[in-house]
C-alpha cells in the first residue's frame, strides 16, 4: 500500500490512520463512561453524574493548557518526535485505565490522557510542513477526515467492546492498537525537520513567533473558527436524547435514533472534506470559509423548527456539510499564513481551541436548555456561529485583497 508513493502521500496515510486511532481512544470511553464509574464505588444519582462530569472533562481542559507546549517542543525537536510521544503516553494511559480500582485513579489518568494530547495536531502540523503547497487543501482536507471518523465511530465500537468483553478489555484493545500507531509512526512517518542550531539552543517565544506572522489577527480569528464549529458541533450533546425522545413521541428506539443523529454529522465532513478541501485550492480558502459560515447559520436556525425526527437527522447531516467547508479551509489557512518554524506551536494552540469548544459547547447546551427550550439551544448556535462569522470577515480583509489582486492580475494575463 505504501510502495510507490511520495514521501508526503506515505505520510498521509499513516497518519490518517494514527489520528483516526487517536480521535476513537479520546472519544469511545463515552457510551459507558458513567456505567463504568459506578463500577468503581457506591455512589448516589447525584455525586455519579458530577464525577462522570469531571471524568469526561478532565482530558479537554488539560489538552487546552498543555498543547501549546508540546507545540513549542515541536519547533525545536520536530514533528514526528511529538507524535511518538503522543502514541506512546497515549497507549500505556489507555492501558492503565483498564486497571483503576476506584475513581480518582481513573481520573487521575484522565487528566494524564490530556497530558499525551497533540497526536492529531502534530500530524496536520507535519502533513502542513511536508505536503506540496499545491496538494496542501486536498491533503487537510483528507487527514481531517481521520480525527472525525475516529471520534464518530468511537462510541460506536467501544460500546460494542465493552458488550462483547467488557470495560476494562476495552481499554487494554484500544491500548494495543495505540501501540501499534507508534510503531507505524516510527517506521514509515517521513519528516525532513532540520532545526537552526538557534532553534535547538533557543525556543522562541511566543512574542517572537507571533512577529513572524504576518496576519495575526486572523490567526486568532481562525483559532475561535475552530473553538466555535466544535461547540456548535456538541451543544447538543447535553440534550441530544431528550431531543429526540421529543419528536418521537414514544414511538421508536430513543437510543438508536439519538445514535443515528450523534454520527451524520462526521459522516458528511468524512464524505465532503476531501472534495471541499479541493475546491479550496480552486476558488480560495476564504471563500470556502464565508459560504460554511452562512450554510451553518442557515442549519442551525432551520434545525429550531424541525416537528419531525428525519427533519433534525437531515439538518445534522447538513451541519457535517457546514464542517466539511471549514474545518479543511481553517487548517489550510493556518498553514499559508504561518512561518515553518512555528506551525506546531500554531497547530497546537488550535487544538487548544478544540478543546475549549469540545467543553464549551455542552454548556451552553445546558444553560440554555434549562432558560429556554430545545429549539433555543439551535437559535443561541446560530447567533454565536453569526458573530464568528463577522469577526472572519473582519480578520480576513487583507487575505481577500491579496487573492482578488492575484486573480486579477492572473485574468490581465
Amino acid at each position: 500500500m505504501l510502495k510507490n508513493k511520495e514521501p508526503w502521500q506515505q505520510n498521509l496515510i499513516v497518519l490518517w490512520f494514527g489520528t483516526f486511532m487517536a480521535g476513537m481512544a479520546f472519544s469511545e470511553i463515552m457510551p459507558f463512561l458513567s456505567l463504568y464509574v459506578d463500577t468503581l464505588g457506591h455512589f448516589s444519582k447525584s455525586q455519579l453524574t458530577f464525577l462522570s462530569g469531571i471524568t469526561f472533562s478532565a482530558t479537554f481542559v488539560v489538552t487546552a493548557i498543555v498543547s501549546p507546549l508540546w507545540g513549542k517542543l515541536a519547533d525545536r525537536k520536530g514533528r514526528k518526535l511529538m507524535l511518538l510521544r503522543a502514541s506512546l503516553g497515549m497507549a500505556i494511559v489507555l492501558g492503565a485505565m483498564g486497571l483503576v480500582s476506584n475513581v480518582w485513579q481513573l481520573i487521575a489518568l484522565r487528566l494524564l490522557q490530556g497530558v499525551f494530547s497533540g497526536y492529531i495536531s502534530n500530524a496536520n502540523a507535519l502533513i502542513a510542513s511536508e505536503t506540496p503547497k499545491t496538494q496542501a487543501g486536498k491533503a487537510m482536507g483528507t487527514i481531517v477526515t481521520g480525527s472525525t471518523a475516529g471520534g464518530l465511530l468511537g462510541p460506536l465500537l467501544g460500546g460494542t467492546l465493552a458488550g462483547i468483553f467488557s470495560y476494562r478489555m476495552t481499554f487494554f484493545i484500544t491500548a494495543g492498537i495505540l501501540f501499534l500507531v507508534f510503531f507505524l509512526s516510527w517506521f514509515f512517518v517521513k519528516e525532513t525537520f532540520k532545526p537552526s542550531a538557534a532553534q535547538m539552543a533557543h525556543a522562541q517565544t511566543s512574542k517572537q513567533v507571533w512577529g513572524q506572522i504576518k496576519y495575526p489577527h486572523l490567526i486568532w480569528g481562525l483559532f475561535i473558527t475552530t473553538m466555535i464549529i466544535q461547540a456548535g458541533n456538541n451543544s447538543i450533546t447535553p440534550i441530544l436524547s431528550l431531543y429526540v425522545r421529543e419528536l418521537l413521541n414514544g414511538h421508536g428506539s430513543v437510543t438508536f435514533m439519538a445514535g443515528i443523529v450523534a454520527a451524520v454529522p462526521g459522516v458528511a465532513t468524512i464524505i465532503a472534506a476531501p472534495r471541499f478541501g479541493r475546491l479550496g485550492d480552486r476558488i480560495g480558502t476564504d471563500r470556502m470559509i464565508t459560504f460554511g459560515f452562512i450554510f451553518a447559520i442557515i442549519v442551525y436556525i432551520a434545525t429550531a423548527f424541525t416537528t419531525n425526527i428525519w427533519q433534525l437527522i437531515a439538518l445534522r447531516f447538513l451541519v457535517g456539510i457546514s464542517d466539511a467547508t471549514m474545518v479543511p479551509a481553517v487548517q489550510t489557512m493556518l498553514t499559508k499564513y504561518t512561518p515553518r518554524s512555528a506551525t506546531s506551536r500554531i497547530f497546537s494552540y488550535n487544538q487548544s481551541f478544540q478543546a475549549m469548544g469540545n467543553i464549551m459547547g455542552p454548556q451552553i447546551g445546558s444553560v440554555v436548555s434549562h432558560f429556554f427550550n430545545y429549539t433555543g439551544v439551535f437559535v443561541s448556535t446560530a447567533v454565536l456561529v453569526g458573530m464568528n462569522f463577522t469577526l472572519f470577515r473582519f480578520n480576513s480583509k487583507p487575505v481577500r485583497k491579496e487573492r482578488e489582486a492575484r486573480e486579477a492580475a492572473e485574468h490581465a494575463a
